[in-house]
């Protein structure tokens, strides 16, 4: 009986040996850990590039548009019409007194009221919306978010603690410029609920807010693709639930949490 059963015992080990050797093809069957921040830099650097790449080719196309147009009463024609068109969809640079609201994450290490979750410390994308909302609302011209232009297609996505603006990935802490006029902005960022709500967890929670005035900014024209390849209209948006904490700050007259992140 032992002698069976060590036969079996060794028929069993190379028969696992085998399948292990077959299905690895010679590779690790347990990779190790991929570097998630290396692969975030190489694909930031990669997009980098080819926005370097774009702003080449566009350069391109604007000479050659300019050489024929010297010779084509028509090639002029529609330069000329679609001139005006290119500061409403971003593609001048622009300068002029400005907003920078500045949106970061709580301290880390700093005491956490009671009731307050890990979640409730972070700024969500809904946050990053509220301000960019209400500034657009407030009559801004032109906008930044970091170091791109938002256009009319530029989408703000967050992925865990991290911003998504065109391709590229940003961490806290994350600022918005907005030219404009500068007072009529800051009327619309104290009237927007979502960013009063956000305020409740500034005061609350430590979340970062800040608010600065520049008489002179000058905001590059957006150098990045204009393909819209999807885009729909959410059912209902989303917004930051009241801050769960004890006790709870009262929420100003008249704003209304539109539901949690």
């Amino acid at each position: 009986m032992g002698t069976a059963g060590v036969a079996a015992a060794l028929v069993a080990a190379g028969l696992l040996f085998t399948t292990s050797a077959h299905t690895a093809r010679g590779t690790q069957l347990r990779a190790d850990r991929p570097d998630l921040v290396g692969l975030i830099r190489s694909e930031n650097a990669r997009v980098e590039a080819r926005v370097r790449r774009v702003e080449a080719l566009r350069a391109q196309v604007d000479a050659d548009t300019m050489a024929v147009a010297a010779g084509s009463v028509e090639v002029e024609r529609l330069r000329r019409t679609g001139q005006p068109l290119l500061a409403a969809a971003g593609l001048t640079p622009v300068s002029g007194p400005a907003l920078v609201v500045t949106l970061d994450d709580a301290p880390r290490g700093a005491p956490v009221p009671q009731g307050v979750k890990p979640d409730d410390l972070v700024v969500h994308q809904q946050d990053v919306q509220a301000v960019v909302n209400a500034l657009w609302s407030g009559g801004a011209e032109a906008m930044m978010l970091q170091d791109q232009r938002v256009i009319s297609t530029s989408a703000v996505r967050c992925v865990g603690n991290t911003l998504i603006l065109q391709g590229r990935v940003y961490s806290p802490p994350y600022v918005i410029t907005a030219i404009g006029d500068v007072a009529r902005m800051r009327a619309a960022l104290e009237a927007s609920p979502d960013v009063a709500l956000y305020r409740e967890y500034v005061a609350a929670v430590g979340l970062g807010y800040t608010v600065r005035t520049h008489r002179t900014l000058r905001l590059p024209a957006f150098a990045g693709s204009l393909d819209l390849r999807y885009a729909h209209t959410p059912d209902q948006p989303a917004g930051r639930a009241p801050p769960a904490v004890s006790p709870a700050p009262p929420a100003p007259p008249g704003s209304a949490p539109t539901g949690s992140s």
